[in-house]
């Protein structure tokens, strides 16, 4: 299978193209990125010698470029990464948000109708439900929750979600989307929550902590995040959303002392500061959806997959 992948000099695309690389050794991959601050060509690293794998600089929004790069390329499955994807960009200059994650989104769903590609799969995020209470730790998002967004960022994944699913409904285009838990691993850059506090710990720098850390997330590993990808590829049925979570809910605050502990730092970096407006308090994701169609679980326990990635981040010091 021809697959384009776009976003995938970033975190969780380039670590599906490693992926793919690893097992999928009949598939060759077309990377589509416009190498912002996020999209990095370290991330493909040596994947680039591989000449199963063809890179493409471009914006998923520039229609006359995707449209090229689909006639000339004719891929038969497109995995939707692209995307900008930090909150807090996203309260600073919603425009950018809504551009690249509504309308490069549309501008790929038309491209997958015009060339006929067999399958389009949009990855999304559990930030489309909006957040859990702290005190309900029995309730979990499954994918019947009503969309409740608290950020531009959640609602232009939100919109780009009802989007796909429009084209699925109106025109009969095999879609797919994923919602995904907080993801963690190699590669990501450091503006996340994960890399920011390690890099911080290394260098002796204030690790700042928003509120009272009290807001808890579900840890998905990106590894078991491909894993999934991949399987609604194979199995997944056209028109359906799966939510993918890590049943790894911590605290941020417990997240951060964690990290402190692995690397031999004092507590005392921790520096509490102004929360973020419109916080969401929890999210947690109910897989099951996954797991009895698609017989995926999560495999990594955050205790071995956070220890994993400090000791990446060690070996890495450049990143």
């Amino acid at each position: 299978m021809k697959i384009l992948v776009t976003g995938g000099a970033g975190f969780i695309g380039g670590n599906f193209i490693h992926y793919l690389l690893r097992t999928h050794r009949e598939d060759s991959i077309i990377c589509l990125d416009k190498l912002t601050y996020a999209g990095r060509m370290e991330t493909l690293g040596e994947a680039l010698d591989d000449p199963r794998l063809a890179f493409v600089q471009g914006d998923i929004a520039d229609r006359e470029m995707v449209f090229q790069l689909f006639q000339t390329e004719q891929p038969e499955a497109v995995v939707n990464f692209a995307a900008e994807s930090h909150v807090d960009r996203s309260i600073a200059d919603p425009a950018l948000f809504l551009t690249t994650n509504i309308l490069g989104t549309g501008v790929l769903l038309d491209a997958c109708r015009e060339y006929g590609a067999r399958r389009f799969h949009q990855v999304s995020t559990d930030e489309v439900y909006g957040d859990l209470p702290l005190d309900r730790p029995d309730l979990f998002f499954t994918e019947e929750t009503p969309l409740h967004t608290s950020s531009p960022y959640s609602a232009s994944k939100a919109a780009a979600d009802l989007l796909v699913l429009s084209y699925f409904r109106t025109y009969g285009l095999p879609v797919t989307i994923s919602r995904c838990s907080n993801n963690y691993g190699p590669y990501q850059f450091p503006e996340k929550l994960i890399p920011l506090m390690i890099l911080n710990a290394l260098a002796d720098k204030p690790l700042p902590v928003y509120g009272t850390g009290e807001n808890v997330r579900d840890w998905l590993h990106v590894e078991d995040h491909c894993v999934a990808i991949d399987r609604i590829l194979q199995d997944g049925k056209a028109g359906e959303i799966y939510n993918i979570g890590g049943h790894n809910e911590r605290a941020n605050l417990e997240v951060v002392k964690t990290i402190l502990h692995a690397l031999g730092k004092p507590e005392s970096l921790i520096q509490f500061v102004a929360d973020r407006p419109g916080h969401d308090r929890r999210y947690a994701i109910d897989p099951a959806k996954a797991g009895r169609e698609l017989h995926w679980r999560p495999q990594i326990r955050f205790e071995e997959g956070i220890e994993e990635t400090i000791r990446w981040y060690l070996e890495h010091p450049n990143w």
